[in-house]
Formats: structure tokens, sequence, C-alpha cells
């Protein structure tokens, strides 16, 4: 436990962690800002979770996330609740767990990060200009001239999802299982995105079966009838002993691509709009100026201020003291995103949502050796859609009040309900 003493605080422990409190006010900043001045490596105990340190200094986080042989990622990246953590080992007692590279530490998760790497460059992501332009246009024609709609339901998780079918070899028709086991992973204690089965554990293994019979077929189809798209470069890749990477880890490998790359994206894309609805002076600049530059720009804005990967957890494998507070090897510490992105060490005027901020320094892909591995294609989604938004929006505006997703992992909206009047495609 933290040896110094810690000044009282006026804050809830519960705020931090627990689901049903970002379900019902987002992520807590006010909590955040009173840890980074007074607590910065903070001791957490909640009843629904195992006890943690929480790091809210972008300072702290960079140099946590570049010591990997210290602060490790082999246990998972989120924190899983007391009653999670019973139904993974009943689970893991039936079949091996399903591994992906966020759960790897170097060297190994270099060798599997290699796997994809050529793909997600950004001379590589280019080819991908076309298809995220067009499936920008796509989502705003269907929407029709002018009408109301859920602007999370019908766009921003539909755009990225698309964008990422593509390059994984999926067709429309199986879209929406991989929307919904999205929603199993990071927001399944969400009861309005669950899916309905006896318990969670049932939900969970009869989707992951579906996943992996679609995901066995794209596989086998890819090795005799390879392209050039990222589902055939992972069902052909071989590891340094020339071999096929290992069926879990394959699997682990088009889940992660695919979950992390949506969710994220879908959040930042919710969250961003929702800004510049609030921001109406934003919104003017962007769309008097939809150029490349500013659109970059505001994507980087966006990110940082959603902050949709919310946290990121580390295992110690060493004692280790930071700000006067001794952490033992075997404890976990959770490093915040969200609140390093508000860090007003490192961000001018951090509570104010300005596209042309430079400059940008977020962590909102994360850093280090776990860098999102993605980034360029949400960088490249994102960027398109607001593109087309610009250019087309005659009027854009609230048509009611936005809710949250009950997920303190990854963190956005459920709805966001928007009233709006788009101008054709030129």
């Amino acid at each position: 436990m933290a040896s110094a003493p810690v000044p009282t605080l006026d804050i809830d422990p519960a705020d931090l962690i627990t689901t049903d409190n970002y379900g019902v006010q987002g992520q807590p900043h006010s909590v955040w800002n009173q840890l980074r001045e007074h607590s910065p490596v903070h001791y957490v105990e909640t009843d629904s979770h195992p006890p943690f340190y929480a790091i809210t200094r972008h300072a702290d986080i960079m140099n946590i996330s570049n010591k990997p042989h210290i602060f490790s990622n082999s246990e998972g990246p989120f924190l899983m609740d007391k009653m999670q953590a019973a139904a993974r080992m009943m689970d893991e007692e039936n079949r091996p767990p399903m591994r992906t590279i966020i759960e790897m530490d170097p060297p190994e998760h270099r060798d599997y990060r290699k796997v994809a790497s050529g793909f997600f460059t950004p001379r590589s992501i280019h080819r991908l200009d076309e298809i995220v332009a067009d499936c920008a246009r796509a989502q705003i024609d269907k929407l029709g001239e002018e009408g109301e709609c859920d602007f999370v339901e019908e766009i921003s998780q539909r755009h990225p999802l698309r964008v990422l079918a593509t390059i994984l070899g999926i067709g429309p028709e199986d879209e929406d299982l991989l929307l919904e086991l999205t929603q199993q992973l990071f927001a399944a204690d969400d009861p309005d995105l669950q899916r309905e089965a006896a318990n969670r554990q049932e939900a969970s293994q009869a989707l992951f079966a579906d996943f992996g019979a679609l995901f066995t077929r794209i596989i086998a189809d890819r090795r005799e009838n390879p392209s050039d798209d990222l589902a055939s470069m992972l069902a052909n890749a071989k590891m340094a002993n020339g071999e096929h990477l290992p069926p879990l880890e394959l699997m682990g490998y088009y889940l992660i691509v695919f979950t992390a790359g949506h969710d994220t994206t879908r959040n930042a894309i919710s969250g961003g709009l929702q800004q510049l609805l609030e921001n109406p002076g934003q919104m003017q600049k962007l769309c008097a100026d939809p150029t490349e530059a500013l659109a970059k720009s505001t994507v980087e804005e966006v990110v940082r201020w959603t902050s949709p990967v919310n946290y990121m957890k580390r295992r110690l494998l060493e004692d280790v003291e930071m700000h006067g507070v001794q952490m033992k090897a075997g404890e976990d510490l959770i490093m915040y995103y969200a609140s390093a992105n508000r860090d007003d060490e490192v961000f001018d005027r951090p509570f104010e949502f300005d596209i042309e901020r430079h400059p940008n320094r977020h962590l909102g892909f994360g850093t280090g050796e776990h860098f999102c591995l993605g980034a360029h294609v949400a960088r490249l989604s994102s960027r398109a859609l607001f593109l087309e938004i610009a250019n087309r929006a005659v009027e854009l505006e609230p048509a009611g009040d936005a809710t949250h997703i009950s997920a303190s992992f990854v963190a956005g909206l459920k709805t966001l309900p928007v009233r709006y009047k788009f101008r054709p495609a030129a």
C-alpha cells in the first residue's frame, strides 16, 4: 500500500473504474484533476475491483510506457472486476485463453507486431484513401438530405466498421456479427448492448464461436487465394521458425485489429462531432476551410479530447517508487490516458476544444512499445468522415441529450441524437 501520506480528496474511488459510473457521467475529469495535483500515484480500493494504483500525469505515463521490462502487459490491458476475474478462471479451465499482441511483452510483442506492421505504415495506408472516402460519402448519402438520427448508430459505428471489414476481407453480410462482438468485449456491462443469454459467460462463448467460424473461413480462403489486403497478410504470415502463427494467436490478431480499431474510432468520431456541435465556432472554422491540413489537426484534437482508450493496465515486475509511493512487484497500476490528455503541464488550455491546437502531444494512441498499431487507419478513417461532413453540412445540431456507454476501458458515447441537412455529394 502507499507509504506516503495522501491529502484529503473529494473523490469517489468508484468513479475511476466502475462501469455504471461512466455510464452516468462519462470520464471523471474532476477526480483526475485532483489526483494530478495532489496524488499522481494514488492507491485505489473499491468494492467491485481489485486494488490498483491510478497514474494520472502525462510524464509518468510516458515513463512507464517506455519500461516494459518493469511494467508488464502480460496480465492483460484492462482491470477485470471480481466477477469477470472469477468467470475467466472458470473459462480457462475449459479452453486455453486467446492471446493478443496487447497481452505480450518484448521480445515476443515485437516479433508479433512485425507480422502486420508493414500494412499500417503511412505509405502503405495510402492505398485506403479511396476506400475511406467512398465509405464516408456512402454513410452521409444514406441519411438523405434532411432529417434526424442517432449519429452513433447510423454513422460513427458504421463508418469504421465498413473500413475495417474491407481490409479484413469481411463482407457486409457479416458486419452486424462483428459489431456485436465489439460491444460484448468493450461494453459487456452495458445492459443495452449485451447479447441475450442465460448469463454473460454463455453469451461470450456463443459469440466467440461465431467469430471463430467466420475467421477460420477467411483464413482458409486467403491461404488459397491471397490478395494484397490485411486478411491475406495475417493468414500467410510466418514466424522466425518458418511456421504460420499459432491458431489462437492468429485469431487473436484478427480480433484485436478489428475490435480495437472499431470501438476506439467510433467513440472518437462520436465525441468529436459532439464537441463540434457544442463549439459552433470550431465547426464553422472546419466548414469554412475543409482542407486536409485542418482535417488532420481536427482529428488529433478529437483524439486528445475523447481519449477513447480511457486507460491501460500494467503489472509491476519489481518494486518501484514514484512520487514517494512505494509500489510492490505483483501489484497493478492503471495509466489514465484521458487524464494525461488534460495535463496542464503539457497542454495549454487543456479544457478547451481547439481544432488548430499545436503542438498536440496527446497520448490518445498510447506511446512506447504498445503505441496503437492501427493509428494511421484510425486517423485516415476519421479524417475522411469529418471532411465529408464539413463539405456537405448545411445544418447540423443536437436533437436531444447524448448518453454514455457503461464502460470504463474504452469509454464514449452510446447515443448522439442530431438534426441534419446535407447538400448532395459533389
